[in-house]
């Protein structure tokens, strides 16, 4: 298994840029939609909407229409020389049935620019650096309610986006946050949803190892047993081999949090590297935006992460 090295870095945004807006996964509620556009517009963007963007699978309800229409969508946006940045519009479910259906090739001729997404996106940021072998964002989606509610969450990714000097260090300032392992470790970073993850093992479009990593990861809605199963899927497949280090996010609406850090200690507490939990990305209020695919250097017991280099060249 090789190691992780980091990825190219797209370009950073400056006032004008041009962003697509694409719903690779879940049905967009139309009126989050509008006031993401309103907070984009509100830095200096120019967004676009996809033209599939609030569609819906008339069979199955929990898609956003047809997975070729989908992936249209994604792929024309991306292959747009005048699009400089694509925002996803929301997770759910989906990305998975439609990144089959991508022109990686096109999409590697069309250049560098930036993916952010979270959630269900996490099948595009393993595919986005397996397939183009790019920096992506992990960060809020231009109609979640984590994102047009928050005005931390939208600084964030402002400074990611804009002024990435400025956001090299990403620390934790929650309560409870602390280490579930201490110690200090380098790497390069990459993770996501721990189902989708998991889901993707065994894929052209996902890693089967995470070494030389700094490994990511959240969830939402799990209960205690199924993110178990996640995670020893992952152990049996050997995900975890050679990992340098792990940072855990939120897990929304899984079991009470003791119970799930019971969890963690169990499986992960044994790898022999630091583990940083509670680390404030992913499904929770005032998301951090965290770059996958850039080196950096993980502190467990101060809660830090500091990037060698910003995310955005």
């Amino acid at each position: 298994m090789s190691t992780l090295t980091p990825l190219r870095r797209p370009p950073r945004l400056a006032p004008g840029a041009r962003v697509a807006v694409v719903a690779p996964s879940g049905p967009i509620p139309e009126d989050r939609l509008a006031a993401g556009l309103d907070v984009l517009r509100g830095w200096g963007l120019d967004p676009v909407t996809a033209p599939h963007v609030l569609d819906r699978h008339g069979a199955l309800g929990y898609l956003a229409g047809a997975d070729a229409d989908r992936a249209a969508d994604l792929q024309n946006a991306w292959c747009d020389p005048a699009v400089d940045a694509v925002i996803c519009a929301r997770g759910g479910y989906g990305a998975q049935r439609m990144v089959d259906a991508l022109d990686w090739e096109a999409m590697r001729a069309a250049g560098p620019k930036v993916l952010v997404g979270f959630s269900d996106i996490t099948a595009l940021h393993e595919a986005f650096a397996v397939r183009l072998g790019l920096v992506t964002l992990h960060g809020p989606m231009a109609a979640g309610a984590d994102f047009v509610k928050s005005a931390r969450a939208q600084e964030h990714l402002r400074a990611t986006l804009f002024d990435p000097e400025s956001v090299r260090t990403l620390r934790t300032d929650r309560s409870g946050g602390t280490a579930l392992v201490p110690g200090r470790a380098r790497g390069v970073t990459l993770g996501g949803c721990l189902s989708l993850i998991a889901g993707g093992i065994g894929t052209p479009h996902t890693r089967d190892s995470a070494r030389g990593g700094l490994l990511c990861l959240e969830d939402v809605g799990e209960e205690t047993y199924r993110l178990d199963r996640y995670l020893t899927q992952l152990l049996r497949a050997g995900l975890f081999d050679g990992v340098a280090g792990l940072v855990l996010g939120s897990w929304a609406e899984c079991d009470p949090y003791d119970e799930v850090r019971t969890l963690l200690v169990d499986r992960l507490g044994g790898l022999g590297v630091p583990v940083a939990e509670q680390f404030g990305f992913g499904h929770c209020e005032d998301a951090l935006t965290l770059p996958f695919g850039v080196a950096a250097e993980l502190d467990a017991d101060a809660g830090t992460l500091t990037l060698d280099e910003p995310a955005l060249s």
